[in-house]
């Protein structure tokens, strides 16, 4: 719980960071893909 304390809360911490980590991926993505054209 003392990990990751901003995200998930409570006992969710490694949850937390994996689902950031992906929302991450998924803006840097979407961000390349406006900003090639694709």
């Amino acid at each position: 719980m003392g990990e990751v304390a901003g995200y998930g809360g409570g006992g969710y911490g490694s949850v937390g960071a994996v689902l950031v980590l992906f929302i991450l991926l998924v803006i840097i993505v979407s961000a390349f893909g406006f900003g090639f054209g694709v």
